[in-house]
Formats: C-alpha cells, structure tokens, sequence
C-alpha cells in the first residue's frame, strides 16, 4: 500500500472521530479541533505545499489554491469536519481522476507499442540479439513466429503470414515471401523469416508512426485552445465572485458575517475547472488513440475538430477508389500486329513508375536499343528506341505529334502509340474498383457528405466509375495542376463547410495542403503523403474514410458534452450555494462527481472495454494528475 494511500485512510479515520465527536458525544470544542487538525494535516499537506509552490510561482489561480483556501477558510467559520471532508474528498476524487486519465493514456499508447527493444541479427549462422536501435542497412535478421518485425526490410528466405493490425487496422493476414517488403511493427504469424533491412529503426515506419502520435498532442485545436484561455479567466473571475458573496451582503444588508463566508468557501470548492481542463484534451487524446488502432494516423486534435465539419470529400480516382492495378482488357493495332504493338508499348513503359505501368513490366521486351526516355506530365512518354521517336500516351500526346484521333467511346484507359509521326493504335486498359469504394460513398452521403471524384480518364470512364459508385459529381482530363485548381471551387469560404481531398499519396501533396483536409490514403510507406496530409490511412480501404469523419464527430460532441455538463453542474451549485441551499460537502462531491463522468465520458469514445479496464482497474496503482493547466 502506497503513502497516499495511507493518508486518504488516516483521513478517513479521523473524519469520522469528528463526526462522532460532534454529533454523537457531544464533546467539547477544543478536543475536536485538535482532531481536525491533525487529520486534515495528515490529508492536505500534499497539496497545501503545491499550492505554495504555485502561489511561488505566481500560479496564483489553480486547483490546490482554491481548496486551500477554502478549506482553510472553513477552519475559521467552525466548520471543522467539513475542512477535513472537502479536501478528503478533493484528494480522492484527484486519484480517481489520475488512475482513469493514466490507465486511458496507456491503453492508447499501449496500441501504438509497435517497437520491439531487440532483434535476432544474423551473423553467418549464428543468431545474435542486440537492441533494435543498433541495426543497420543491408543487415539480415531472423524474425521468428510470433516476434514482431523491429525494421522496415525486404524478405530474402521464408514464407509466412504477417498480422498488420497494429498499423493497418486490417484483420486479414498478409502473405509475405521472398522479395515483399515488410515494416516494422508487422507481427510473424507463422514460420521464421531472413529479413534484409532497408532503413534503420529509428527511420522505420514503427518509429515515425509513434513520433506522429506524440507530435498529435501538440498540435491544439480550437477548442482546446478556448478551455485554456477560458480557465486563465473562469478561476479569477470566481475568486472576485466568492469575495463578493462573502463581503457584501453582511455589509450592505447585515447578514452574518460567518454565514456568507461559508456559503463564499462552499462556492470555492464547487468551481475548480478540473473537469473542463482534464476531459477535452482527454477526448482528443482518446479520439486520435482510437483511431490509430483502426489505422488512421490523425496529426492533431486540430485535424480532428476540422474533419468533423466536413461537407465535401474529393477523391482522386487511382489509388483511392481504384486498386491502381491495371490490366489490359484490348489490343487495337493500326500497320502492325498485336504483339508488335504491345512489346512496343511495353519497352517504354517498362521505364516508367506509374500504375498503368504495372501490366507491362514484367512482360518480354525484346531486343530494342533505348537511349533517351522522358515522361511529360500528364500526356505520357516519349523514348528514343532503335532511332526512331516513340510515343505512348493519351490523345494529348498524340496531338503533340500532329495525330488527329479521337478517344474511343470503351471503357478503361487508352493508351496510344505513335512511331516517328505515324498512329500504331492503342492499348485498353481498366482499372479495378476496390471492394470497400461503394460501402464508403454511399456512407459519406448517408452522413450528408457530397462526394467528387477527379480522375485523368476520359469522359465516358469517368461517368461509367461515377455510376458505379454513386458519386454526385466527377471531373475527368485532370492533369494535376487541373486538380488544384479544381479544388478552389469546392472551399467553402465561409469556413464553416470543410473541404477534404483523399489522395494516395503520389503527386498529391499540393492538393493534401492546400485542402482543409488532407488525406493520405495507403500512404503507410510514403514519407512524402505522412508530411503533406493532416490524416494518413495506413491502409487501402476507402471505408477509413467515412470511419474517420464519425469518429471525429463522435469526439467534438462529446468535447461539448462535457463542456456543457460540467458548467451546467457548476454554475447551477455556484448559485444554490449564494442562496445557501447546498453544504461545502455537497460542493466538493459536485465538484468531483463531475469532473469523474467527464473523464469517463471521454475513455468511451476508446470503446467498451477501456472503460472497463479503468473501471476495474487496481486502485493501489501509482499514478499522477495530469491536471496541468488548472
């Protein structure tokens, strides 16, 4: 059993011998003085010395200050076994208080533990174990089934299944072999696995995803930032208001002095802001920490009170509704054969990093001498290739090559090709949807969200994607400055309609910045996506996106609930107090009562179990206030 845990039982103690002594025995004045005393020391000392501290400080206006005062007060008008009471009460309610924010915080940090402390290094055919930190590139570590992967890396032996919960949210397993890339944090379900590292630890996805969420505490929101000010000015404004209560009345009307100085301390204890200041940032805490267990890193509590005002979610098509992976669907040759046309095609594009890329990548070139490759922006690809000038593309860069075609009315994308001037034909190709895209939009405009889609593909692909979605608008021939400017017409200048653009993170940074909401969608690997957008989805699955947006509502209205309740509470008590309607000891049970159910109100939004966890939580746990700003 800790110390204080000692004091709040002596305390105890002796709150009840003076009650005895007042109402049971009658003794006289003087023995039951010196109980109090001794018993509201033995309670209050702890916070008596803070509160000198404070006053030291020039923290004039704080929690300890008010209750001292207060209690002390209640010494001086005979309220003895009421001064031992309140700050009883005051101390207990503050361990209540501290175990339930702590076991909180450590649920949610509890999910953000993506970071072993060591690591099996191979060194030949021994297997050494040295601290994660120490790792360095290119070297092979063995990650056995059951241990979590401590680097980003590469397999180079073995075949298992991985658990990416922690980071993805996603509860299905992820099959890895021989050259797939793994990130640290990823749990080994099954067999043992030879890892070749490609970043160190303190560079790997584990390590910036756990910076992310400690950097999210600093970025405010408005609402926080308002508590604060508030607070500076609600405690001082009460202390003028006690005075007031306790002088005027006996001066200007000739009430007992003793009396209004009772009701002056009762309105004290009931006015501590402990529970505006605690459960706001708690809300946001707990909302950003339950969201990164679903695999949504959100950068703030800022990005939080802006999402959830959401109105217009724009998505760009590739990546985010789409897989991204492309497949070729029909083959138009003019002047040459199919397979001409298609290793053409692919020689080129084999350069290139884009999706539509993908499908041809692994396909046989053949023998062509490739001396200059250029990718315009937005049109397609211009190489040199056996001497000749080939182009593939979109009919933008067929237009550049003095080509008059038109788009065919197919669905998918066309790619073109052109040889020294002369139309070869096109490629079709059709992207697939993702399972998840249609549940997302039809979520976001049950919630009164419109949804935008903009896409670089024709007209007709981009109604035909639209329909299939039941997207409300959609916007096609994008080029990416297109999309910028696209974006202008959707900002609602107001403030008070905000605008989000999900991207997957590739050439999508002006467009994540310059939105109210920027998110980032599978953008688990981008270092460029986790430093441009306000929300990364460390997964591909569009359903995140409707996700984010309720679970940030479900934050700001309880941030308001508790707001509202506790002043609700305390200005109701602050009045029943000036009409001498309530004791000091219903004062400080209102005062803690409140500042409780706040602090639980806002562990629900981690869900039920939490809760739970806090509830059945060991009450000799050490543990601190956070109460920080009060």
């Amino acid at each position: 059993m800790n110390s204080k845990n000692i004091e709040l039982i002596l305390g105890t103690i002796a709150l009840v011998v003076c009650l005895i002594m007042e109402h049971v025995m009658h003794i006289g004045e003087m023995p039951m003085i010196i109980v109090s005393i001794v018993g509201y020391i033995i309670v209050a000392y702890r916070v008596v010395i803070e509160a000198i501290k404070n006053i030291i400080k020039g923290d004039l206006f704080d929690e300890e200050t008010l209750m001292t005062v207060a209690t002390i007060g209640a010494f001086f008008v005979g309220g003895y076994s009421e001064a031992i009471a309140v700050m009883l009460f005051f101390r207990m309610g503050e361990e209540i208080e501290g175990l339930a924010v702590g076991k909180s915080r450590s649920s949610v940090r509890s999910l953000m533990d993506l970071q072993p402390d060591t690591a099996n290094l191979m060194d030949g055919d021994d297997v050494i174990t040295v601290e994660s930190d120490e790792l360095d590139i290119d070297d092979i570590i063995l990650v056995r089934a059951g241990e979590r992967v401590p680097a980003d890396g590469i397999v180079i032996d073995g075949t298992s299944s991985m658990d990416t919960m922690s980071l993805t949210g996603e509860s299905m397993p992820r099959d890895v072999s021989p050259g797939d890339n793994v990130l640290s944090g990823f749990i080994n379900m099954s067999g043992a696995l030879r890892i070749r590292v490609e970043r160190k630890t303190q560079e790997s996805t584990a390590s910036r995803i756990m910076e992310l969420m400690e950097d999210a505490e600093r970025n405010k929101s408005r609402s926080e930032r308002f508590i604060t000010s508030f607070s500076r000015v609600y405690t001082p404004i009460i202390l003028v208001i006690a005075l007031m209560v306790a002088v005027i009345p006996p001066l200007l009307f000739g009430g007992e002095l003793s009396t209004w100085a009772y009701r002056a301390l009762t309105i004290l204890v009931i006015s501590c802001p402990c529970a505006l200041v605690i459960s706001v940032p708690l809300s946001f805490f707990c909302g950003i920490g339950k969201a990164s267990s679903e695999g949504i890193l959100i950068k703030g509590s800022d990005s939080i009170e802006t999402m959830s005002k959401t109105r217009t979610v724009i998505m760009d098509k590739t990546g985010t509704l789409t897989k991204g992976i492309f497949a070729i669907t029909d083959v138009h040759p003019e002047g040459i054969s199919k397979d001409e046309l298609v290793e053409l095609v692919a020689a080129i594009e084999s350069f290139s990093d884009h999706p539509m890329s993908r499908p041809f990548r692994e396909m046989d070139v053949g023998d062509h001498l490739i001396t200059t490759v250029n990718e315009v922006s937005g049109m397609g690809i211009k190489a040199m290739i056996d001497d000749d000038v080939v182009c593939v593309g979109n009919v933008k860069m067929m237009h550049t090559e003095g080509i008059d075609i038109m788009d065919q009315d197919v669905p998918g994308i066309l790619l073109h090709a052109s040889c020294n001037g002369v139309y070869l034909g096109y490629i079709v190709l059709e992207d697939q949807l993702k399972e998840s895209s249609k549940e997302a939009v039809s979520d976001l405009k049950h919630d009164g969200v419109r949804t935008v889609m903009l896409t670089g593909d024709r007209l007709h692909v981009g109604k035909i994607i639209a329909e299939r979605l039941g997207i409300d608008e959609v916007h096609t021939d994008m080029l990416p400055a297109d999309k910028l400017d696209k974006m202008e017409d959707y900002l609602d200048p107001t403030g008070k309609g905000k605008l989000m653009f999900v991207g997957d993170g590739m050439n999508d940074a002006p467009s994540l910045a310059r939105s109210d909401v920027g998110v980032a969608m599978g953008g688990i690997g981008s270092d460029a996506a986790i430093e441009a957008a306000d929300v990364v989805i460390m997964s591909d699955d569009p359903s995140k996106i409707p996700y984010a947006i309720d679970l940030s509502k479900k934050v700001m209205t309880t941030v308001w609930v508790n707001v509202i309740a506790a002043l609700f509470v305390k200005f109701g008590f602050v009045f029943l107090a000036m009409s001498g309607l309530v004791t000091m000891w219903a004062g400080v049970f209102a005062d803690v009562g409140i500042m409780i159910l706040c602090v639980l109100n806002s562990i629900r939004i981690l869900g039920r179990g939490a809760l739970k966890n806090v509830i059945k939580a060991d009450v000799e746990e050490e543990h601190t206030c956070c109460c920080d700003h009060c």
